[in-house]
This record gives C-alpha cells, structure tokens and sequence, in this order.
C-alpha cells in the first residue's frame, strides 16, 4: 500500500526516474492510466527510434526553448553520451546516423522498451497500468483508481506528459488536479503547417517529399525534408522551425517561410544555369534540366509563379527563396509534441514543486519544447535522471 516512492507516468521521464529511484535502494511503484507502458515512446519508434543527437553538447542545449537553467543543467546531469551508454548497457547498441542522430541499430523501439522492463523488474520495481491518478485526500493521501484507500509515499514523481497524441496517454488532463500550480496553457509543437495549395497541386503532388531544402522563418533556417499533406506541410524541416511559426500564426494570423529548393548551389550558379536555356523550353522542362528540381519542387515552383503573378525571369530567385505562406499549424492530437506544462517558476532547481513539498516532475509535463531529432526524449530522460536525484537529496535532507 505505501511504496517508498510513487511514479506517476510510465514514458520514458517516469520509468528513467523509477529506475534511478529503485537503484539507490528505494521501493518503487508506478502508476500509469494506460492499459500498457511506454505507448507514446513506441509510437516514436515506427520510423526508428530517434534516441539523442551526436552534436556538441552546447549546441545541443541550444535547440531546448525556453532555455529554463534546471532543464538545461538536467541535461547536463545526464549528457547524450549518458544516454548511449544506458541503452548499451542494456544490451542494445546504437549507431550514429548521417545526420548526427543517434539510434538503437535495430531502429526499433520495442526491444529496447522489453529490456528495460526486465532491468526494472529486476529492481523490484513494481508497474501497475491502467492506474489512474483520482487526486490528494484531505490528509495529503495519494489516490489512485486501483487502490482501496489513500496512499502515503515518502516522495512522488509526477511524469504524465505533455498534451500531444492524447489518444496514447498524455491528455494534460493532470492539470485540474494540481489546483493553484501554475501552469503555462499547452500549444502543439513538431507539427504540421497549413498550406492553402490549389486543387490540380494536390492532386498531382500529395504525399511527395521534397528534398534537402532548406526553409527559413524569423532569421532562422532549417535544412531537411519536407512532406505535402493535404492540409500543408510536415516534416522535419518545418519541425525545427515549428515554434516561432506557431507564435508567428498565432499572433498575426498567417507566417511567410521562404524555402531554398537548391540550398547546396548560389544563387549565382542556379542563375547562370536557368539562363542557360531556351526560351523554347518550358518551365518545367527548364526547371527540371537546369536546376535539377524534382516534379514536386516544379510543382512548387509553379504554385508560386500562378498565386503571386511572378513570370519566367523569377525562376531563380523561386528556386533559392520560394514564398510559402502558413495560414495555421495542427493542432495537439496531430502534434508530435506540446509546448506550454508546468510553469518553471513552480519548481525549484530540484524540480520539485513550490507548494508541494516532496513532489516532484518531470518529462513533457515541464513548459519546454524542443524539435525532432533525438532532443526530446534526452530531455524526457534528462529531467527525468533529474528529478529522482532530486527526490534522493530530499530524502537525505
């Protein structure tokens, strides 16, 4: 009935924690609302588990917004190399990708999640799904949809994400019962853009990908791959520049991205190269054989060339700076992740809450954001590292 410690929260900052818990001596119990553990980290995992990066830790931390010192020094705390050395200690090695990106070699998620439920029960850490936080009694009890009475713990961790993919367990519906905690209002990050495309685009273009672009917005740009949806664009090159877009949206009701559809060529040489060709060629043929464009580029191209009435002599300053104009973003149960959760100011540098002594957080529940590409579950096991220690220096205190 009464565990040392309660998690509450079985993704990746809820079990990371419940396993530094229970190594340190601790007894452990976990508590997840969902009929299986780990559902948003397998998700994660279908196109290949993207683990952490492999770029210089400074530059890392940079992609983390806001940049909150106790998420900064968590990450700190527990570095991308500690990541790889915990998944191989595992007995699950992990590659570095072209891109710098780090993964199990099977790319997969599921063994990985197999092993750790092993290590877990190993340590006597006891996972109880389908676990519903019901609130706190008028004596401070813990209440939990499984259990017959309150529940005194010594310490709790609260890991009950963020508000994206509700449908996998991280519905924010946590907030009403942590009354007078302040907490900033949850907005959809790493999510798709809207993108008004005409009629014959789409039907010639939905579903292709265009490639290493480079998009900027607001002085930044991103370099990646892009997907034509229905709705706009996704992928991981609007990914990076999700948040300021979202803001952008929010406050003046439409964002222009400019997109570089030949980012390794000067725009120089992609002049000198279209200028090359006859006017008896068409755009596309011009397009195509002079600039290298793929059909779904040239469709862009040409999306542009019929919306802003530009004409042939445009073609190379569309080819390096194609207006894209972004009218909205998805919303959280397309989002990949959340933005907004609980306000840096009700936490201390343990990450334990202000005016709940004892109870601590971490995970997508914190207001951080970051894009794809390994970032956010080392900050998910990052805060998560941090706030088990947070919870030990409290029980030595």
């Amino acid at each position: 009935m009464n565990p040392d410690i309660i998690v509450i929260g079985a993704g990746p900052a809820g079990l990371i924690a419940a396993e530094t818990l229970a190594q340190a001596g601790l007894r452990v119990t976990v508590h997840d609302q969902m009929p299986s553990v780990g559902r948003k980290f397998l998700m994660a995992g279908r196109g290949g588990l993207n683990l952490t990066h492999s770029e210089p830790l400074d530059a890392f931390l940079a992609r983390f917004a806001p940049a909150a010192p106790p998420l900064l020094q968590a990450v700190r705390g527990f570095t991308p190399a500690d990541l790889i050395a915990w998944c191989e200690g595992l007995g699950i090695p992990t590659l570095v990708g072209s891109s710098g990106r780090v993964f199990p070699t099977g790319m997969k998620a599921s063994p990985l999640l197999r092993a750790w439920l092993r290590r877990l029960a190993e340590l006597g850490v006891e996972v109880r799904p389908r676990s519903r936080w019901l609130g706190r009694d008028a004596d401070g009890g813990w209440r939990f949809s499984t259990e017959p009475g309150p529940v005194h713990p010594k310490a709790v961790v609260l890991a009950m994400g963020g508000a994206s993919w509700p449908r996998l367990g991280s519905d924010g519906a946590w907030t009403a019962l942590l009354p007078g905690v302040p907490v900033t209002p949850f907005a959809p990050s790493n999510m798709g853009l809207t993108v008004g495309w005409s009629a014959p685009f789409l039907a010639k273009h939905e579903g292709a990908a265009v490639k290493r672009i480079a998009i900027t917005f607001a002085g930044a740009t991103a370099r990646g791959d892009a997907v034509v949806t229905k709705a706009g664009l996704e992928g991981g090159a609007v990914y990076a520049l999700s948040g300021p877009i979202r803001d952008a949206v929010a406050q003046d009701g439409s964002a222009m991205l400019s997109t570089d559809l030949r980012p390794d060529l000067p725009a120089s040489a992609v002049a000198e190269k279209l200028g090359a060709r006859g006017r008896a060629e068409s755009v596309s043929t011009v397009l195509r054989k002079a600039a290298g464009l793929s059909p779904v580029a040239i469709g862009l191209v040409q999306e542009a060339i019929h919306a802003g009435g530009a004409g042939r002599g445009d073609l190379a300053s569309l080819v390096k700076a194609l207006p894209l104009r972004v009218t909205g973003v998805s919303g959280l149960a397309r989002a990949i992740s959340s933005a907004g959760g609980l306000a840096w100011e009700a936490l201390d540098e343990h990450l334990m809450l202000q005016a709940m002594p004892g109870v601590f957080a971490c995970g997508e529940m914190l207001d951080w954001e970051a894009p794809t590409g390994g970032y956010l579950l080392q900050g998910c096991f990052a805060t998560g590292v941090a706030a088990a220690k947070g919870v030990l220096a409290q029980l030595q205190r």
